[in-house]
Formats: C-alpha cells, sequence, structure tokens
C-alpha cells in the first residue's frame, strides 16, 4: 500500500496547466484504484441505473419551463456528488465566471499573495451543492459534496441530515482539505474510503450516541447509590456535573494527561481520602494553582463552576464506576444528547428510562437549520458576493471589512431556547453556527492571509450568545455545562490549542424560571383555603434575541387543567386571554413568539417550535390565523406538517409533531412533508421529504386556503361527535345486559343499546353494549331498573366521585355530556350517517338509529343514501382530507365537524341526479355490509388497503397472498367500480369534469362557499334537512311555511321602486349578481343584469367577470356559447 501511495502521489503531483484540464477521470479512477475501491461504472443511454459514474446526467428546468441538461462530474449515490474544478475539452461545461488559473510558481491552494484559486474552489462548490437540488426524485442528497483540484487536493463538505441544504467543512475548519501528500496518512485514507463506501458511518452524532449513553448509564449507578446513601437529589445532581466536567477537562488537555484517571484510581484503592482530594483538586481549578492531588499547577476555569466544590463520600465500587466514565474518550461525547441522559441519570423518575427519551440529533438541526441557519446562511451569501466584487476591483481593504463586520454581527447573534431543557437546542444552534464561523474565517484568511484573522482569539461565536430559559433549576444547569462542553470541544477541535483563562465565564445565561407565567411573590405559591392563587397573573419577560427556537413541553388543551394544577391554569388563561383554553400548552410559546416578532423595532427575525401536529387543528391553528391575519401578519416560512419523534429505545411512546418557522410579512415558504421514515427507533433515523414551495396557510398546506372557507347554515345541526361516557363501567357485555334485565324487563332496550366506536367500523365490532340512562333520574333508575343501578354505584360512582366537573360528580349516572343535538337529529330516523374520528381511510356508512355511536365517531343526522353518496365521493375526500388535518402516532387524516363537514358546499342536484346517486349509494354500502358479513376476517380498513393499492396501479397478479384473499373475498373490483361510478355521478352534480385535479377541486369548493355564504346572507338557505332543521334555526318566514328554499322553488317578486346601485365590495356584487340568477325567468346576459342597477360604466363589466368566474366553477350554464346565463336548476 505505502508503495502505490508514493508512486501516486509522484504521478500526480505538481502536474498543472492544459494536461490537468483533461485528467480529472484518469486522476480519480487512479485515486479509487489505490484506496482499494472500485472504480466508475461506465455511463449508461439511461441514467435511472447511472448510479457510480462519471458525467452523470441531470435535468435542470428553468422557470420558463425550458429544460437543460448538466454533468455531474462524479456521481455515486448516496455517497457524493464530485465536481473538479479544471475547465475541459472545448464544448463541454466549464465552470460559470471561472478566474485565470493561478500562474506558475504562486502558492495553490494554500494562503498565499494571489486569491483566484480559492474562489475557484468556492465556485466549484457551489457548483456541485447546486447539482443535489437537480437529482431525481427517488434520489435523495447525498451525505458529501467533494470538491476536487486535480493533483492538488479535495475539500470534503457534509451534511449528515441529507436534506440537500448546506454542506459544511468536514469534519472541521482544520482538515476539511485533504492534499495530495494527506494521502500518507492511515486515517485519511480510511476516512476516504468511508466517503466513497460508508458515508454514514462518518456521522459523528452515531459514535458519539453510544459514548454518552455508556458515561450515562454509570453516572446512573453513582446517583442511585448516592441517593441511597441519604443525600439530596439536588446535592447529587451538582456534584456528579463538577465530576463531568473534570473527565471532560482532561480528556481536552485542560487538566494534565491522564491525572484525574490517576486520582480515581488511588481513591479507588482508599475510598476516604475521595473527598478531600476532590475538593482540594476544585479548588486550585477555582483559583488557577499548584495542587498536591495531582502535583501539578492547574488552569483557572472560575466561571462559578467550582466555587461550591463539595465532594460527596463514595464506596469503592461507586468511585469505580467513575473510573470507568473516564475512561471513555470525553471529546467524543455528543452534547445534543449529553444533556437529556444526563438528566435522566440523575432524576429518580426518569432513571429507569434512560437513553429513551433524548431527541435524535437530526430532529433538532432539521429545525435549526430552518429558523437560524438558513438566514445567516443567505446573508452569508452576499456578503461573499459583495467582497468578492470589492476584491476583484481592487478593494481587498474594504472586501476584508466587509467580511469582518459579518464575523462581528455573527459573534453578536443571540438565539433563545424558552424551554431549553438540557441545552440540545442550544447547543446545535452553537455548533451549526461555529461552522459557519469557521467558514467565515476561512474567507478572511483567503482575503487578507493570517494577519486577517488578528485579534479575533478571544472574539468568537460562544455561549454567551445562547439564552435559555427552563423552570426546572437542574435541566437549567445542565444546559450551561453543555454548552461549554459543546464550546471548548470545538475550540479544541478547530483552533488546535487551548483557551485563555479564565476557561469558563459566568454569563449566567440560562435563566431557571417559568416562560409562560409570572405573578406577584413568583416563584412563591399563595394557598388560601387550601387552593393554589397565582396574584396578579401575566406574561414573564422573555430575554431579547435574533431567533428564537425549541421543543415546548407537551401538554394537550384538555390536560392542562389536571397536569398543571387549576389555580395555574386558570392563572396561565388568564394571563393569555386571546389563547384559547383549549390549545395545547405549546402555543402559549407560539403565541409569545409571534408578539415578539411582530412588535415594532423587534431584534427578533425568525422563530421556530417544534409542536404536537394537532397544530393544524381547529383550535391550535385559531393561534396562528390571529398573527397570520394580523394587519401587520407573520408568514410561516417552513412547516412539516408531520413528523415522528421519538428516541432511540422501543418503550420510548411514540409521537407525531410538526415544525413551523415563522418570520415577519408576508412571504412564500417551504411545506417539507414526509414520504418515508426508516430507523426511526435508532439513534440515526432517515427521513424523506418532498418539499413543496407557496404560500403556507394556517393548516399547514400549500395552494388553495381551505381554512377560509366558513359554516354553512344549511348544514347545521344535523352533525356531531356521538356519547362522551366519562365512566367505563357504563359498558356492558351482552351477557351482562342480560343478567341487567334486558329482554325481561320493558323498557330497558331503550337504556341498554348496542354501541359503536371508531375501531368497530374500521376493523370488526366489539360486540358490546352501553348503558345509557338519558331522561331519567337517580331514583327513576332505582325504582324501575334496580339492577342497573347496583351496576352504575359499583362500576361507575367511584370514578365519579373523584372528577372535577361539578355536574359529573352530581349526575353520576348519566354520561359526562347530554349531546342533545345527536340525540335530536338521530330521533324518529331509522339510521344515521357515521364515521371515525381519526382512521386511515376516510368511509361513510350507515348505522341502525339503535346504535350509539362513542365521541370518537362523527354522527351525521340523515337517513338520505344522497348525503351518503356525496359523502363518500372523492370530492369530499379531498375536502376532508385538506379540511381536517391529520393527527395520532399512525398519522391518520381527522375528520373535524367544524371543519370538514359544516363548512362543505353539497351540490345542488336535479331529481335524476339525486336518484342516480342515492342508488350508487346504497349499493356501495349493502355491498360492503355483505362481504363484511359473509367473511368474518374482513374488516373496512383491509378491504379499503387493496382498493387504494388498486388505485396506485397494482395489478390483482400483483397483491400479496393476504391481499389477494381479500381481492377475490372482498370483491374489491366492485367495490372500486361502486365508487368509480359515485365520483363521476357527484362530479356530474356540480357540474364539474370528473377527472379534475384535487387542487382544482378544492379551490372550485372553496369559491363555492363563498357564494353559498352570500346567498345565506340575503336568505337563500339549501337546507340538507329542512322538516329538521328549519324549526329549530331557519327565519320566521321559513318557519312559517315550512320549505326548503333552494332554487327548485320559485323566487320571491323583486321589489318594485328605484334601481340600487351596484355594490363596491367585489363580495357583495358577487351576492347581487347571484340574486339576479337567482330572479331571473331565464338566461340572462350581463347587459340585462347591469340594468337593474343605476347606470354606471363599469358595471356591465364587473358583471360579465362575475358571470364568467361562476361558469369557471361550475355554478351557472350556458347554453348559447357564453352569450346568457342562468343557475344550474333542477329539473
Amino acid at each position: 500500500m505505502r508503495e502505490a501511495i508514493e508512486a501516486f502521489i509522484a504521478r500526480w503531483q505538481g502536474r498543472e496547466g492544459g494536461q490537468e484540464r483533461a485528467n480529472y477521470a484518469l486522476f480519480l479512477g487512479e485515486l479509487a484504484s489505490v484506496l482499494g475501491l472500485p472504480p466508475p461504472d461506465p455511463a449508461g443511454a439511461r441514467h435511472e441505473a447511472n448510479d457510480y459514474v462519471f458525467e452523470r446526467v441531470v435535468r435542470e428546468t428553468a422557470r420558463d419551463g425550458t429544460v437543460s441538461h448538466k454533468r455531474i462530474d462524479l456521481y455515486k449515490r448516496d455517497c457524493f456528488i464530485l465536481e473538479a474544478k479544471q475547465s475541459r475539452f472545448a464544448g463541454d461545461k466549464k465552470l460559470a465566471e471561472a478566474p485565470a488559473e493561478p500562474t506558475a510558481g504562486k502558492t495553490r491552494g494554500r494562503r498565499g499573495a494571489d486569491r483566484a484559486w480559492d474562489v475557484l474552489m468556492l465556485n466549484a462548490r457551489r457548483q456541485a451543492e447546486d447539482y443535489v437540488r437537480l437529482l431525481p426524485p427517488d434520489h435523495e442528497p447525498p451525505p458529501f459534496v467533494l470538491v476536487c483540484d486535480v493533483g492538488h487536493c479535495i475539500e470534503v463538505y457534509a451534511n449528515f441530515r441529507r436534506d440537500g441544504k448546506a454542506y459544511d467543512q468536514f469534519p472541521d475548519r482544520g482538515s476539511f482539505r485533504i492534499y495530495l501528500e494527506d494521502l500518507r496518512d492511515e486515517a485519511v485514507r480510511k476516512r476516504l474510503v468511508a466517503i466513497w463506501s460508508e458515508p454514514m458511518s462518518l456521522d459523528p452524532s452515531k459514535h458519539a450516541a453510544r459514548v454518552t449513553r455508556g458515561i450515562a448509564e454509570r453516572l446512573a449507578e453513582v446517583s442511585k447509590a448516592l441517593e441511597a446513601a441519604g443525600e439530596p437529589p439536588e446535592r447529587v445532581a451538582m456534584f456528579l456535573m463538577r465530576v463531568l466536567f473534570t473527565m471532560f477537562a482532561e480528556d481536552v488537555g485542560l487538566l494534565p494527561t491522564d491525572s484525574f484517571k490517576v486520582l480515581l484510581r488511588e481513591c479507588e484503592a482508599q475510598p476516604d481520602v475521595f473527598p478531600a482530594m476532590l475538593e482540594d483538586l476544585w479548588q486550585a481549578m477555582d483559583e488557577g494553582r499548584f495542587t498536591a492531588t495531582i502535583k501539578h499547577k492547574v488552569r483557572r476555569f472560575n466561571g462559578e463552576f467550582f466555587k461550591d466544590r463539595t465532594a460527596l463520600p463514595l464506596d469503592k465500587g461507586s468511585i469505580g464506576k467513575l473510573r470507568e466514565a473516564a475512561e471513555h474518550d470525553w471529546r467524543d461525547v455528543e452534547p445534543a444528547i449529553f444533556g437529556t441522559l444526563l438528566e435522566e441519570a440523575l432524576d429518580p423518575d426518569d432513571r429507569r428510562r434512560l437513553g429513551a427519551h433524548y431527541t435524535p440529533r437530526a430532529y433538532v438541526e432539521r429545525l435549526v437549520v430552518a429558523t437560524i441557519i438558513d438566514p445567516l446562511r443567505a446573508e452569508w451569501e452576499q456578503v461573499l458576493s459583495t467582497a468578492e466584487r470589492q476584491k476583484t476591483d481592487g478593494r481587498g481593504a474594504e472586501a476584508v471589512r466587509t467580511v469582518q463586520t459579518f464575523h462581528d454581527k455573527l459573534c453578536d447573534t443571540r438565539v433563545l431556547d424558552p424551554a431549553c431543557g438540557t441545552g440540545n437546542f442550544l447547543y446545535v444552534s452553537l455548533e451549526l453556527m461555529k461552522r459557519l464561523e469557521g467558514e467565515v474565517l476561512e474567507a478572511l484568511a483567503d482575503l487578507g492571509g493570517q494577519e486577517a484573522l488578528t485579534g479575533l482569539e478571544g472574539h468568537t461565536v460562544d455561549p454567551h450568545q445562547y439564552l435559555g430559559l427552563e423552570l426546572n433549576p437542574r435541566a437549567a444547569a445542565i444546559a450551561e455545562l453543555v454548552l461549554w462542553i459543546g464550546h471548548l470541544q470545538w475550540y479544541v477541535r478547530t483552533r488546535g490549542g487551548l483557551p485563555s483563562d479564565p476557561i469558563l465565564k459566568a454569563f449566567r445565561n440560562i435563566q431557571a424560571k417559568d416562560a409562560a407565567l409570572t405573578w406577584d411573590g413568583y416563584p412563591a405559591r399563595k394557598v388560601i383555603e387550601g387552593h393554589e392563587v397565582f396574584p396578579n397573573p401575566r406574561l414573564p419577560e422573555w430575554p431579547k434575541a435574533e431567533f428564537i427556537v425549541g421543543n415546548p413541553p407537551f401538554i394537550g388543551g384538555k390536560d392542562i387543567r389536571a397536569r398543571l394544577g387549576d389555580g395555574y391554569a386558570e392563572a396561565l388563561w388568564a394571563a393569555h386571554p386571546h389563547v384559547n383554553e383549549s390549545a395545547d400548552f405549546v402555543m402559549y410559546w407560539w403565541d409569545r413568539a409571534a408578539d415578539i416578532l411582530l412588535r415594532r423595532g423587534t431584534e427578533l427575525k425568525r422563530f421556530g417550535f417544534v409542536t404536537t401536529n394537532s397544530i393544524s387543528q381547529v383550535f391550535l391553528r385559531r393561534v396562528m390565523e390571529r398573527h397570520m391575519s394580523a394587519k401587520r401578519p407573520l408568514s410561516i416560512v417552513m412547516a412539516t406538517p408531520d413528523h415522528p419523534w421519538r428516541g432511540a429505545l422501543n418503550h420510548r411512546a411514540a409521537v407525531r409533531i410538526a415544525m413551523t418557522v415563522a418570520e415577519a410579512g408576508k412571504r412564500d415558504g417551504v411545506l417539507r412533508e414526509v414520504i418515508s421514515e426508516e430507523g426511526v427507533d435508532t439513534d440515526a433515523p432517515m427521513i424523506q421529504f418532498v418539499d413543496r414551495a407557496g404560500k403556507i396557510n394556517p393548516d399547514l398546506t400549500v395552494g388553495v386556503d381551505v381554512t377560509t372557507a366558513v359554516p354553512l347554515l344549511a348544514n347545521e345541526g344535523i352533525s356531531s361527535p356521538g356519547v362522551k361516557l366519562h365512566g367505563a363501567g357504563f359498558i356492558v357485555t351482552p351477557e351482562d345486559a342480560a343478567r341487567l334485565g334486558l329482554g325481561s324487563i320493558g323498557g330497558l332496550e331503550k337504556h341498554i343499546r348496542d354501541y359503536r366506536n371508531g375501531r368497530d367500523l374500521t376493523a370488526r365490532p366489539r360486540g358490546v353494549m352501553v348503558i345509557d340512562l338519558d331522561g331519567l333520574g337517580i331514583d327513576d333508575v332505582r325504582r324501575k331498573y334496580p339492577a342497573v343501578y347496583q351496576h352504575v354505584l359499583l362500576n361507575v360512582k367511584p370514578e365519579r366521585d373523584s372528577n372535577n366537573e361539578e355536574y359529573r360528580r352530581l349526575n353520576w349516572w348519566l354520561f359526562g355530556r347530554k349531546n342533545t343535538l345527536m340525540r335530536g337529529f338521530t330521533r324518529g330516523i331509522p339510521r344515521y350517517i357515521a364515521t371515525g374520528e381519526t382512521a386511515k381511510h376516510r368511509v361513510f356508512q350507515f348505522l341502525d338509529q339503535s346504535i350509539l355511536p362513542d365521541n370518537m365517531l362523527i354522527a351525521i343526522g340523515s337517513d338520505d343514501a344522497l348525503l351518503l353518496g356525496v359523502l363518500s365521493s372523492s370530492i369530499h375526500v379531498f375536502w376532508s382530507l385538506r379540511a381536517g388535518g391529520w393527527l395520532g402516532v399512525g398519522n391518520d387524516p381527522r375528520y373535524s365537524k367544524s371543519r370538514c363537514f359544516d363548512p362543505f358546499p353539497f351540490p345542488d342536484c336535479t331529481d335524476a341526479q339525486k336518484a342516480a346517486i342515492r342508488s350508487i349509494a346504497e349499493e356501495l354500502d349493502a355491498h360492503r355490509k355483505r362481504v363484511l358479513a359473509a367473511h368474518a376476517y374482513l374488516t373496512l380498513t383491509g378491504l379499503y388497503n387493496v382498493l387504494e393499492r388498486l388505485r396506485a396501479g397494482a395489478v390483482p397478479e400483483a397483491l400479496d397472498a393476504t391481499e389477494r384473499r381479500t381481492f377475490d373475498d372482498g370483491l374489491v373490483l366492485v367495490l372500486k367500480e361502486l365508487h368509480d361510478r359515485l365520483d363521476a355521478a357527484v362530479a356530474a352534480a356540480y357540474g364539474w369534469p370528473a377527472d379534475l385535479p384535487e387542487e382544482e377541486v378544492l379551490a372550485r369548493l372553496v369559491a363555492l362557499n363563498k357564494v353559498r355564504a352570500m346567498e345565506e346572507k340575503r336568505g337563500l338557505v339549501r337546507w340538507l334537512r329542512p322538516e329538521y332543521q328549519i324549526p329549530l334555526f331557519g327565519s320566521e318566514q321559513e318557519k312559517s311555511r315550512q320549505i326548503e328554499a333552494d332554487l327548485e322553488e320559485a323566487p320571491e317578486a323583486r321589489a318594485t321602486g328605484p334601481r340600487p346601485a351596484f355594490p363596491k365590495g367585489e363580495m357583495e356584487q358577487t351576492a347581487v349578481v347571484m340574486a339576479a340568477l337567482a330572479a331571473a325567468p331565464g338566461a340572462v346576459d350581463a347587459a340585462t343584469i347591469a340594468a337593474g342597477f343605476r347606470a354606471n360604466a363599469k358595471t356591465r363589466g364587473a358583471v360579465a367577470a362575475i358571470l364568467t368566474a361562476l361558469f369557471r366553477i361550475g355554478v351557472i350554464a350556458t347554453a348559447d356559447g357564453g352569450k346568457t346565463f342562468g343557475l344550474r336548476r333542477a329539473a
């Protein structure tokens, strides 16, 4: 190997000029050979198989739609993109705007008088990073970008997030350039081999996670022993933190080599001297003096970290555990997860879950990059361009000042995490900003040599910029430790030396305080008559910062009172009156950050938070809507609406989260949707995304904003969730019901009913019943149904006695909610429509009126198959998926009554269209029930899983054995045909093509919702169930006439009198044109409608435009090529 390496270096070293331009492929092929790697494959005509080739072709589509072809010099899928810096044969590509090659005799690739080489390499890097985004959609961004100067060096840049964004110098600023002579170093060769063959093995977080967990496990054992000896947990925590920092200081050279390990070994043999020896060492570290404990003078650490230098006594075994922890190389500890693991090791409640709770670094980076690094890098690109222009113009000193100014700004940029925990978001922010600082310093050196860096030793990105608020004092202390460990790791790694004394500084940048609430006398809580009281509750001050990022507590809105206490919850709501009480706890952070962002003169540029993925649901979304629709609005510039969030052990509870990043003003954003997930239970999860650019709506979608749709009176009062029991004792088996008297006691059948939840509908019914005593007093229950009375007394009352709500305690035999609405609209009809609130497939079906739905079913009070058909169509499913959002561990679509049903505009059908839809819907419902009854193993979910496969293009022969059995027994082709026919029939009822794209369907539905809302304002309501709805919700006129106000009825005569003015508002203009069309006896043109208003030159044009818009969305029709129009009417 050595001879081959020397021969390779001798062959290529010093080769410059014209020969070099043609030799990059030869150079790289020989490099692969000398490293023992396979050479690139011959490129094929079909690019799909070109996964390791020279000249890999990629397509670039310009804004005007034109397509051009680019070529990657060397590409290895899932490994790297390599760009060689030389131009090549005439006619082939060249680096855009490439400066001339350095002349012979100048220092190439080293800091010398000529900077053209550095600019050329920078251009090549940008070009390589551009190619990342041009890769085919099924090619994930590679972890490495390489820039090669043939025969001289290779620059290495890495992005282990694999999100296609910024690539950082790897492994750091000091060694990202591999020069030809560096190939003599075995470690360098191994690094290159790994880049070629196993690039993700170089991700430092993988190795660091294992090391860090091993250390934390030993600390947990020591912590447990100290607490068993009676030491208070907080005292144990602070003691062990000092021990850990001492281990770290030794391994990075801040203490003499192995001095602390030797001390631990000596104390292990003689445990009684341990406290005194350790306290003497810590005093010396605080003061910077000689200590006999390790027989050396030590640096001054200060920073208040060793002001309390109490050392706790340990037995031989515990000191041995500390020695084992010290044997690890602390340079490899991962600060991003160390804090969380340390907190768990020190917390008796969390210790059993050690390693389960930390957040994978890639997840943290994802949000930090979008919130902080992206805008900083965008500014840095502008600075680089400016400096290059200044240098080209001969203004080198100005170029240096331009870059120095940016560096000054970077060193003053503050990041706040207002729920910082143990500091992982702050540390990752620090590291990524340090990486950016490395590029800035490299640029300074390129511009002005080492002299440009003079005076910067003490002027750097450091922990003082990273501010935190954390309620838990121990976690806050750990966060500060994590920042210092990370900062010192980076300093030693990149500067090759040690910082000046004092090593630590007392920045006091992490505050132990509540970020959501403060009150008079904080933090003390007053107790008056057994209740906690929070006088004058208000918002606490947050430190000023340019960026806010973090992961606030996950507490659901419904759990705030139970988790935080009645007094705290009420004080929180009083301090945040504009936040809905149903909003999750995290939204109080989101709302506060938004308020700060939109203040006049604010220093805040962006904020980004992790929230539960229910943020797109109504109660949480309202928090965002308030700020997004304000006079001075904010925009969401990055959103991931659904993302896994779990730790590295399987017993970690899985959750789904969302990430949102906000910036002031009206701006487009990037929606990042997860398309695949692998290894989510490991230290290195792999998540793939597809990005969509555009305006991000409050429901975290891009495109049509369905959140602007308003509830329609036509749909009022016939949709509701089912009953909420608040007592499992109400549920009984059929056998239990028989013992309680069902079938033998008259009238009991009204009070013990079949019961269904969402799983009963999508899988198989559980076969349970429910005791429903609605309408009965407790004396009536005891007198009429004594066995039932005793059952609920034993099985329900004990649970209800501890319920917070007075109604539930006093009315313990009744359900937790009366649900009068649902009971009303299901009374008097033989069946009703139901769907699961959360389900993989959106399926509607009829349930018998005797069946009682639970609160996770949405009941719709109609027995009309017309409604079942429209709801089951793809048009409504598109709507429900967009409007309802996604929820739960399985990321299942959620059907929200208020967002999916209430605003949905049903079609205005002819009688023939109604009959067609009803017929298909009845057949669909009967078909599903028939096959499920015939085959006990079949489920609705199983049927629709196979249907989904067919719709995705699978043929029956491609189904696996289980799917094929479902296909055959479930007659899934029949199911598919019925749905296809239903989709066509419903589309025809709307007057739309059956094959409209989803976005177009949604756009038309939103527009139709607005038209219907305006109709309702003037009294035209298209009731879905008029005989039930009008007496409850109709106007006095409607109540008296008891008619359905649709277009089948003759319009009322228009009032006589002077012609009105044509409205100025566009919404009002649409409404009056619709009214004129409704009143017209037949088709009319724009001139006829305009004549109904006072003369105005612009009126006719406005009416014509409105008619065109109404025609486009299918509300009106024309029979004469667009001369006249009429509303679509029933026959």
